[in-house]
């Protein structure tokens, strides 16, 4: 009954805030056929970057989807690894590891850009920039995982070798984010909400920030990809969950106390002063000015100069990219 009365009001308030444009559908969508399925599996990670995501659940119920459903997708390569597996249908992920998934053959694909910016690089007092790195121990969740595969594409940027220079530290039972702020390791790379709780707690300080630092900040960190078999056999379904990701972001944009309550509600993180500083500082608003195709060349470049994929951008792009969906989302959305 709470998340009931939570959908409505949020459904009300948006409505008053004059947010009906966001939430109906448009002409053009009316005229489409129903979509070719009416179940719809998304990932759910602890990051809340992915914010529309987690709140374009009455969205999708309003393109025809009676059946949405949050699978967990934590661990190395977690996200990417469950949309290969077709375990989830559709999820925003950091392009890099997605890059990684599709010179690898994993049946992914690239749909949209999301929203850049949302990783921040905390170091202790010995490390000030992506450079001093170098013989420095990073935690992270594993090899493969998205922090480690940020970390390398910044390090080989500056010229660094991320196998050498770098020691990687991982547990199985501690976070990164607590090897850092127990000192057994000298840097940590986090997503929200965890960037706001070490500032909040005031331990180590900002090496990099990916939403206001160049060149990370001109593109996109959070791209929408589809299971390709999903995307190829359910055409409509595919555009109607694009459209409502891509409203709920705009949605983050227009109502961020709203969302950041309705991610709290809905359990998908339970600070609210951290969802409301996420909501705030990730600029959701990007997804129509930046091209996707500039951010997966950029990140297939780096990760081509650390040795972890063979593929070239251009092929990368040609064998997991269809942005055919956001082409028509973008005039049909333009505001």
């Amino acid at each position: 009954m709470q998340i009931v009365q939570n959908r409505r009001h949020f459904l009300a308030g948006a409505a008053a805030a004059g947010l009906a444009g966001l939430l109906g559908r448009a002409t053009s969508a009316q005229a489409e056929p129903p979509p070719e399925t009416t179940s719809i599996r998304l990932a759910k990670i602890r990051g809340i970057c992915i914010a529309p995501q987690y709140v374009a659940e009455e969205l999708l119920r309003l393109e025809g989807f009676n059946d949405v459903r949050y699978v967990e997708a934590e661990g190395s390569g977690g996200t990417s690894e469950k949309l290969a597996r077709g375990e989830v249908d559709f999820s925003l992920n950091f392009a890099a590891p997605l890059a990684l998934a599709i010179d690898a053959g994993d049946p992914i694909t690239l749909l949209a850009g999301v929203h850049p910016g949302c990783f921040e690089l905390f170091g202790n007092e010995s490390v000030r920039s992506i450079r001093d790195l170098k013989g420095k121990t990073l935690g992270i969740q594993g090899l493969g995982s998205t922090p480690h595969v940020f970390v390398v594409t910044m390090a080989a940027y500056v010229g660094l070798d991320p196998l050498k220079d770098i020691h990687w530290v991982s547990s199985p039972s501690v976070r990164p984010m607590e090897l850092f702020v127990d000192g057994k390791v000298d840097a940590f790379l986090g997503f929200p909400p965890e960037p706001q709780e070490l500032r909040a707690r005031g331990i180590g300080h900002v090496v990099v920030n990916s939403a206001v630092d160049r060149p990370w900040s001109q593109y996109f960190c959070c791209m929408l990809a589809g299971n390709a078999e999903f995307v190829r056999n359910n055409p409509v379904a595919t555009k109607r969950v694009s459209r409502a990701i891509l409203k709920a972001a705009d949605l983050c944009v227009a109502e961020p106390q709203r969302v950041a309550q309705q991610i709290v509600d809905n359990g998908f993180t339970a600070n609210y002063d951290y969802a409301l500083q996420t909501m705030n500082e990730v600029p959701y608003g990007k997804w129509r000015e930046y091209e996707p195709e500039d951010t997966v060349r950029f990140y297939a470049l780096r990760l081509h100069e650390a040795g972890m994929i063979k593929t070239s951008p251009h092929q990368i792009i040609a064998n997991g990219a269809d942005w055919r969906f956001l082409n028509e989302l973008k005039r049909e959305l333009k505001t």
